[in-house]
């Protein structure tokens, strides 16, 4: 499952050309620059590439006025701002209002036609983009331009952005090793600064909650993860957990609506399926890495992709997450040993899946009609993986894998005989009763559902725990749940009354 980003049309596409050279001054350009750059406009750009020394030159022109046209000022006046295609009349103006916005899109343009051509030709060929990108083994320094443009103040232009993002991790993933192969003599240490730039750029993106920022980099991301290097640097930044985050603010594409108190303004099916993307590909470094398999246990991950499942957007997000969870679920330890910390592998993963009630939603989909063989065999698999992991499973595994995945969902788990039988293990190991501080945090999370069985759950423990009120008191749950007891939600306002209750009176069975 290989994944190719494409680059929309600028909104000046049509005043490209337009654009005159000879009086531009400020680019400084020689005359045979002119001159390629008019053969590129002239001519198909396999022409302008049918020799090393021509792509060479073509490409660091390009470059070149790429770097004039960026400068320190930040983004262009006019063109920076437009987020629709101009009329042919309307673009040709900004060439006069804003020539350095239209010639820095017309430079990104051409650089991602010049690297599209090239990455179509056969393996093997003289002109590649290693000998266009590169020499004596090392990145050219005419790159820096590109990373400039990703950091332009402002509001940014995300046409440049999005581009010159793209053509940069084009031109880096030629020189990783885990893509190259042995075919070219790229020396990694050029390349390994300037991708850890861009990987950064991208995670400083992802932590914002906007779909703008997100749209502006995935199909990047997604271009990127297909190389190795580039999914342990993602990770190590905290990449997986800025994913798993945008995966559970999908409420403007879920078909499930789930009441909540924050609305969030989601992702697209497209940039769910790019995320989801991500996170498969990262996937496959589980097996190799313990600090990869401890990110997905200790981000989310498993809640996002299981809740996404569930939501069933479109058949090929869920093919990627079904993909993704089936690699999680038969990943295995690397056998290297890490002292004192807990062992990470499938299973932990398989846990946490039926505490997100993938059991169920597995079983669900057994039945369904899939036009792709892939999710069937995914269903099937994952089917047979949890049902053994379930058998091994005691209740009290099930509860606090739940309780831990912040998955609440009313089942035998939540009754007042669970309680009875298992309230003393919520003093956990080291007798810092980790599960009702957990509780109470879910008291005051978004999804009023999960809220409500927290305040049955607290108000259970209260009652059958010896001290039960003085130790839940002393954490906050009673605070936590009073600021409940007027809530617009009669169910949450109802079951956070009851357990503040519990916590108020000394005999709560005498009055039931």
């Amino acid at each position: 499952m290989l994944f190719t980003a494409t680059l929309s049309p600028s909104p000046v596409v049509t005043a490209f050309s337009g654009i005159q050279w000879d009086p531009l001054d400020k680019f400084k350009l020689t005359n045979a620059e002119k001159s390629i750059l008019r053969s590129g406009e002239d001519n198909p750009v396999d022409y302008t590439l049918s020799n090393v020394e021509d792509a060479c030159m073509y490409a660091r022109t390009l470059l070149r006025v790429l770097s004039e046209a960026s400068g320190p000022s930040g983004p262009s006046i006019k063109v920076s701002k437009l987020k629709q295609a101009l009329p042919v009349d309307d673009a040709l103006q900004m060439l006069y209002t804003d020539p350095t916005g239209v010639i820095t899109h017309y430079a990104i343009a051409r650089l991602f036609d010049i690297i599209s051509a090239l990455r179509e030709k056969k393996h093997g060929s003289v002109v590649s983009l290693t000998s266009t990108f590169y020499e004596n083994g090392k990145l050219l320094d005419e790159w820096r331009p590109l990373l400039r443009i990703l950091h332009l103040g402002g509001s940014g232009d995300p046409f440049a952005q999005r581009g010159a993002s793209l053509c940069l991790a084009y031109i880096l993933l030629v020189g990783c090793p885990s893509v190259a192969g042995g075919s070219n003599h790229v020396d990694y240490s050029s390349v390994e600064e300037p991708l850890q730039a861009l990987l950064s750029w991208i995670s400083s993106q992802l932590q914002s909650s906007l779909g703008s920022s997100v749209s502006l980099v995935t199909p990047t991301l997604t271009a990127l993860v297909n190389c190795r290097e580039a999914r342990y640097m993602f990770a190590s930044s905290g990449g997986i957990g800025y994913i798993a985050r945008h995966l559970r603010n999908k409420t403007s594409v879920s078909s499930v609506s789930k009441t909540s108190r924050k609305k969030n303004s989601g992702a697209t099916v497209q940039q769910l399926y790019e995320l989801c993307f991500t996170i498969w590909a990262t996937s496959y470094e589980c097996n190799s890495s313990y600090s990869i398999r401890s990110s997905f246990l200790r981000d989310g991950a498993v809640k996002s992709l299981c809740d996404l499942v569930k939501s069933a957007p479109r058949e090929k997000v869920i093919r990627v997450a079904l993909s993704a969870l089936r690699n999680l679920a038969e990943c295995k330890s690397d056998g290297l040993g890490h002292s004192g910390k807990k062992e990470i592998d499938g299973s932990t993963f398989l846990n946490d899946m039926i505490s997100c009630g993938l059991m169920k939603q597995i079983d669900l989909m057994k039945d369904r009609i899939w036009s792709d063989d892939d999710i069937k065999e995914d269903v099937a698999v994952l089917n047979k993986l949890l049902q053994i992991n379930y058998k091994e499973m005691s209740r009290w595994d099930l509860y606090v894998n739940e309780v831990m995945s912040g998955n609440l969902e009313w089942s035998l788990l939540h009754t007042e005989k669970f309680f009875q039988q298992n309230c003393k293990h919520f003093e956990g190991e080291n007798g810092d009763f980790m599960l009702l501080k957990r509780l109470i945090i879910l008291v005051d999370g978004d999804d009023d559902d999960v809220a409500s069985v927290a305040c049955f759950d607290i108000g259970e423990f209260v009652r059958h725990y010896p001290n039960g009120r003085m130790i839940a008191k002393q954490l906050g749950a009673k605070d936590a749940m009073m600021k409940l007891i007027g809530h617009e939600n009669s169910e949450l306002q109802r079951h956070a009354l009851h357990s503040v209750s519990k916590i108020m009176v000394q005999n709560w069975g005498s009055l039931v």
